[in-house]
């Protein structure tokens, strides 16, 4: 099985220790000694991973995704190294870029902003605003106009550079939420669609729109990448790992290739005649010519390239932290870490966090951060986002994202290692739990955009046996676990692949037996509520929290709600620890603003911590290692004892 390369050690600094007052325990402490301090463990995960690029000049310019702010950093090629940094000022990330002559622009997401950068004065401008939620791409056309293409919306809208005026081309493809790729010509602008793929001709002067995606490829879930030339499109297609070129003039005119063993055709672009475009799981860099595809090799095993561009002769493509170069004369690929050329790295936004007597792990883009509770903190390299971890016999397990793959690390290493692939339309790990009634990981995974059936997995470390069980909740996907003696209990989550419309309207409760592969019940805990964020299980009681805030114990036996509170706007993690359970809550979804002790004897809430303003992406995390509890206060570490 392979092995990642790791990452530059990025050490922690300056630890600060406040000691605000905590509340008495609602039972007597068999393990930890009373405390009462929270000290900071200085940024949680550190990164610089990419979303998009351009070259200007000689000068390759890069923008982060996930900061707080993100940044262009301009890579000058002749010095080699790093030459200037541009702060973008909002949004949490940014995957779309697009150039019109010395002029970049920028679209970022959440909010959905668009920032033009001089690069001759280094000014950075905010040339508009947009309702939706995500710019996920830019298309720059011939005459200097830039085309965005959003989510969840899926529409089409224009900006004019020279009047500083918007002008929206509505929605490409109706029923459709994403427009995933866009090239624009003199007359056309060409839109990439999902989750149910379509591939729309929209005319610049009219906004009349006509649907051109070859017959052969109904079914597919997106047009994810574009590329165009004088005469051809070029265009990725997943989830099969498809190439699509088409001739503009008569789209009839087309080639469909696929790539054996690929699910996803990440970037593409021309370089001549030749069309150059990128795969994933594998990483691999391609080339079509002739009707033929080469394989020409891999930058960084299992990468991701959100971009490749064409220059100087030679094929430029962007991943996390990195670029490299394919020169078409010599065959030889140039592997080029941007950090360690002066590229700023910044705290982003972690996505999970889980806790042992001596390190914490938190995941994040492209890796995971781990700190050493005796000092220090390094980065783990891994091809995507570890959603979820889980300790078994000192192996520490993550499940990552995309493609919901299954990693190892032996703590005190410095790589991961690829244990499984889940497969079957999976995407997302949502949570993870060690059930040792059947010495197996538990694994829930939403499924890829567009597709339905939720999947429970099963990983049983001693053999390396995977057991996928889809759909598990009928016409949900499970969003939490936990497990106990054969019986997994779920929290689900209304939303099986985004993309799609919820078919019920109420989050469930379930257990599911291990052994015998079915599901034993289900119900609806609390009315109302899209996803039950975390579920626990203590003194023979079931304990969960909804998105919506409500923190309910419900009794397995009766599978009845027996008492239920509200612990804030929304609820995050539950967490046990010395025979208490914890949880944190916060005012956003992705906020955490406070760590609570549950008293199970009235199920009272008191206050651990408060005012954290934990900057999380996709949900409050918390965790419980050794006699202490860590979540974030900003983008920083904290632990509380």
């Amino acid at each position: 099985m392979p092995l990642l390369r790791h990452w530059t050690a990025l050490t922690c600094l300056a630890l600060t220790l406040i000691t605000p007052p905590v509340p008495a325990a609602s039972a007597a402490s068999t393990r930890c000694a009373p405390g009462g301090t929270i000290t900071d463990l200085g940024p949680a995960s550190v990164t610089n991973a990419l979303g998009n690029a351009e070259f200007v000049g000689d000068a390759l310019y890069a923008v982060t995704r996930g900061l707080s702010p993100n940044v262009v950093g301009a890579y000058d090629l002749a010095a080699d190294r790093v030459t200037a940094h541009h702060d973008i000022p909002t949004g949490i990330g940014a995957w779309a870029m697009a150039r019109v002559g010395t002029d970049l622009y920028v679209g970022t997401h959440v909010p959905s902003d668009l920032y033009k950068l001089d690069t001759i004065t280094g000014t950075v401008t905010k040339a508009a605003s947009f309702d939706d939620h995500f710019i996920w791409n830019l298309a720059a056309s011939p005459d200097g106009k830039i085309y965005l293409g959003m989510s969840e919306t899926g529409r089409v809208a224009e900006y004019d550079p020279a009047t500083g005026g918007t002008r929206d081309l509505g929605v490409a493809s109706p029923g459709e939420q994403y427009v995933r790729s866009l090239a624009a010509d003199e007359h056309t602008v060409y839109a990439g669609v999902g989750a149910h793929a379509h591939l729309v001709a929209i005319d610049r002067a009219t906004g009349a729109k006509k649907e051109i995606l070859p017959a052969e490829l109904a079914g597919r879930d997106f047009v994810a990448s574009m590329a165009i030339s004088p005469t051809r499109l070029a265009m990725g297609i997943s989830s099969q790992g498809e190439l699509l070129v088409m001739n503009k003039a008569d789209p009839a005119d087309h080639a469909i290739v696929a790539v054996p063993g690929e699910k996803y055709v990440t970037a593409v672009e021309f370089l001549g005649q030749d069309v150059y475009f990128t795969g994933r799981p594998s990483g691999t860099l391609y080339r079509y010519r002739a009707g033929k595809v080469e394989t020409l090799g891999v930058p960084y095993p299992e990468g991701g390239t959100p971009r490749l561009l064409a220059h100087d002769g030679k094929m430029w493509g962007v991943q996390d932290g990195a670029a490299f170069v394919y020169d078409p004369a010599t065959g030889a690929i140039d592997y080029r870490n941007l950090v360690s050329r002066g590229f700023r790295a910044g705290a982003e936004q972690p996505m999970t966090v889980y806790a042992d007597d001596s390190r914490v792990y938190l995941g994040g883009k492209g890796g995971m951060q781990v700190h050493d509770l005796a000092g220090g903190s390094r980065r783990i390299g891994l091809p995507g986002e570890p959603k979820s971890m889980a300790e078994v016999d000192g192996h520490l397990y993550t499940g990552v994202y995309t493609q919901a793959l299954l990693y190892g690390h032996r703590p005190g290493s410095d790589t991961a290692e690829l244990l499984a692939r889940i497969g079957n339309r999976q995407d997302r790990p949502r949570d993870m739990a060690y059930d040792p009634g059947t010495r197996s990981l538990v694994i829930p995974t939403q499924p890829e955009p567009g597709q339905e059936g939720g999947a429970l997995s099963t990983y049983r470390p001693g053999t390396g046996a995977l057991n996928v069980r889809r759909p598990v909740v009928p016409d949900q996907s499970v969003y939490s676990v936990t497990a106990h003696d054969g019986v997994a209990y779920l929290g689900t989550y209304i939303q099986e692949g985004f993309g799609l419309p919820p078919k019920t309207r109420t989050a469930r409760l379930a257990a599911y037996d291990l052994r015998a592969g079915r599901l034993l019940w289900q119900f609806e805990p609390v009315p109302g509520a899209e996803f039950i964020a975390d579920v626990a299980r203590l003194r023979g009681r079931l304990y969960g929290v909804t998105d919506s805030g409500v923190l309910f114990e419900a009794d397995p036996e009766t599978r009845r709600v027996t008492r239920s509170v509200q612990v804030g706007t929304y609820g995050g993690d539950l967490a046990v620890l010395d025979g208490q359970l914890y949880g944190i809550s916060g005012e956003a979804v992705s906020r955490g603003d406070r760590v609570y002790r549950v008293d199970l004897r009235d199920l009272s809430i008191s206050t651990v911590a408060d005012g954290l303003a934990g900057d999380w992406f996709d949900g409050a995390k918390l965790a419980a290692g050794g006699c202490a509890l860590y979540t974030l206060r900003g983008r920083d570490l904290v632990k509380l004892t």
